[in-house]
Formats: structure tokens, sequence, C-alpha cells
């Protein structure tokens, strides 16, 4: 019996170095399951949208967010779009997760600060669950790097990175972002020359961490849907 399809799910974005690092995602996360057929949708910005992309697939869905926390689009749009699909599921946002925490903490040991504490720049939503995941990812992060962490916002949330910045000023800047595009703009201006971090896709080669985050999602809900 052929396995769900996986439906990777991202934001979107205006930025072609952003949208060429998440496609690449999803394709290593294709060769890491070869016998899975895997598609990609967004919920802003790019095509195709993703329920379109969700109408389109026949039989069992797997729809894994590409997005670092909860928030509105998890909640409302990708658990509304699969409402009348009992044979779609939604597994949890990446985040907070020991494996994001891994690839953090290279990005911030390749700027060369090792004992430079961290401020961990979110994107920031209103959500209030998307605060508890932040501080989650905060605490895996000092974990794993052994630095002194310090959470702050890019958007709708305090504190903001400039005044975070002004309170720890011999910290370096962690994006916890997924690739390029506005809010790592966003993080590179605010930050306003000190040390900043790529974000997690940073143009490269894709991280293996994230591959086998995304695989995880995807197995653990295919996995529960064969059981239920």
């Amino acid at each position: 019996m052929p396995r769900p399809t996986l439906l990777a799910v991202s934001h979107g974005t205006s930025d072609a170095a952003g949208a060429a690092s998440i496609a690449a995602l999803v394709a290593c996360v294709a060769d890491a399951l070869p016998d899975v057929t895997v598609r990609e949708a967004f919920v802003d910005v790019q095509q195709p949208e993703a329920p379109a992309a969700l109408a389109e697939i026949d039989g069992p869905v797997i729809v894994v967010p590409l997005l670092l926390s909860r928030g509105f689009h998890v909640h409302h749009d990708l658990h509304g779009m699969v409402r009348e699909r009992p044979d779609a599921r939604v597994t949890p946002a990446l985040g907070p997760d020991a494996l994001l925490a891994e690839v953090l903490a290279l990005r911030v040991a390749d700027l060369g600060h090792p004992h430079a504490p961290i401020i961990l720049a979110v994107a920031g939503s209103r959500d209030a669950t998307s605060v508890t995941d932040a501080e989650g990812m905060a605490s895996l992060l000092r974990a794993r790097s052994r630095r002194e962490v310090h959470l702050t916002y890019l958007a709708a949330r305090q504190p903001d990175l400039p005044s975070t910045l002004t309170q720890h000023p011999d910290a370096v800047v962690a994006t916890y972002l997924l690739a390029q595009g506005y809010f790592a703009d966003l993080a590179v201006r605010q930050a306003a020359g000190r040390a900043t971090s790529a974000p997690l896709l940073d143009g490269g080669a894709v991280p293996q961490p994230l591959v086998d985050l995304v695989v995880a999602r995807y197995l653990a809900a295919s996995d529960a849907s064969v059981v239920a």
C-alpha cells in the first residue's frame, strides 16, 4: 500500500535565494523518502497555494509545515484546509526542536565569537503559542551552545532586536529563520553591523538535521495514521 503523500507547506517568499533554499530542502526530503510522493506548497506569496495543492492530491496526505513555530498559518490555514479531508493530517511545526538548536549552534559558531552571549532573533507572532515555542527554542539553544541566550523579536512582540542589542552589546545575533527573505533582511538592518548568523538554510548545502526533522515529522504522522 502506498504511503501518504507528503505535502511540505512553507510560508512563501519573493526572495529568489530564499525560495531556492526551501525548494532544495524539499528536494532533499524527497531523496530521503524515495517511496513517498513529496510535493511543495505555500500559504502566501508563491504558488501553488496549499489548499489548491491539497485538492489535487488523491488519497492520504501528511501536511508538514515548514514553519518554525505554531501560529495563525498552522492553526487557521493548514488545520482549516484539512477539516473536510479525513484522510489528511497536519504535523506539528518544525520548532522548537533539538535538531534546530544543532543547526543554530553551528551558525553561531561560524561567527567566530565562541564565548559571546547569543541573541535569538525570531520573526514574532501575535499568537500566544508562538511565544511558548520561541522560549522553548531559546532554552534548547542555551543547552546546546552552553552560552547565555536572550530572546528577541523582529515583529509583533517585545523586546525588539535593537533594544536587546543595547542591553547586550557584546552579543552575537542568531537569526531563527528558515531562509532568506524579509525578516532575514530586517535582522541584518537592525543588527547594524553586529555579528549575525545566516538563516538555517543559508544557500549552501541543506543541513542534514533539517532534512531529518522534516522526515521525522512525516514518519511520526504516517505511522500514527496506520495505527488509527
